[in-house]
């Protein structure tokens, strides 16, 4: 899954960062109102943690024009203001939810992850692609009960592909969802090949279909009704 951090305080960020990564997370990080209007405006999030008071700017602005480019993207507002006004400002404005500082990071990521199952996968934890089970709570894989033993980003790969089931997804979206703006520093797209190539495998040898399609030119879509022989 890939987050975007709007914070400003150093120390909790370093904090945020450094469990949500141990967890498994690509984060990325704006510490103003700059930086997180650049972001928000180059690259998609599942979801994004908007401190309301930051640098340069307001949250709450970042959290308008984020909805009004990506308004199917994930938000969390954080803040150590407890006030009713900008709780329900920001909801209004279509935060999925409202945290309090301070927080337990283990509340901050149950909350990540119910806010993702709501926006993008429908609500449960049990997402279904056909034969291919995915559970999103315990990041475990299965096609016709048989387990898959995905890496972590195979794993996001397939979930964000079930996320976009029919759906043509570009070489440059699969690598900024999965490396972020990592991406900008490489020579080129090849690896994105190669996961898809490796997913393929471990997901046919499991006993399942091969359902992801690549699509000249232009990426791969995971077809949920490929043809057969």
């Amino acid at each position: 899954m890939k987050l975007l951090i709007v914070e400003d305080n150093a120390d909790l960020l370093d904090n945020i960062l450094t469990y949500l990564k141990r967890e498994g997370y690509l984060c990325e990080t704006a510490q103003n109102y700059d930086e997180a209007f650049d972001k928000i405006m180059s690259y998609t999030y599942d979801v994004v943690l908007i401190d309301i008071m930051i640098p340069g700017g307001n949250g709450l602005q970042v959290l308008r024009e984020l909805k009004s480019v990506n308004p199917e993207t994930g938000t969390i507002i954080i803040s150590a203001k407890n006030s009713l006004d900008d709780k329900v400002q920001g909801l209004e404005l279509g935060a999925d939810d409202y945290l309090t500082k301070p927080f337990q990071l283990a509340e901050l990521q149950a909350r990540i992850k119910a806010v993702n199952r709501r926006n993008n996968l429908g609500g449960t934890e049990i997402v279904r692609v056909n034969e291919i089970s995915i559970n999103t709570k315990t990041m475990e894989v299965t096609a016709d009960d048989t387990p898959v033993d995905l890496t972590p980003k195979e794993y996001e790969l397939l979930v964000y592909f079930a996320s976009n089931k029919n759906h043509v997804l570009s070489k440059q979206t699969i690598a900024e969802h999965l490396w972020g703006d990592y991406v900008d520093h490489l020579d080129n797209l090849d690896f994105v090949y190669q996961h898809i190539k490796n997913l393929r495998k471990k997901l046919v040898n499991a006993g399942a279909q091969n359902y992801i399609e690549s699509v000249y030119s232009i990426g791969y879509k995971l077809n949920t009704t490929p043809k057969t022989a």
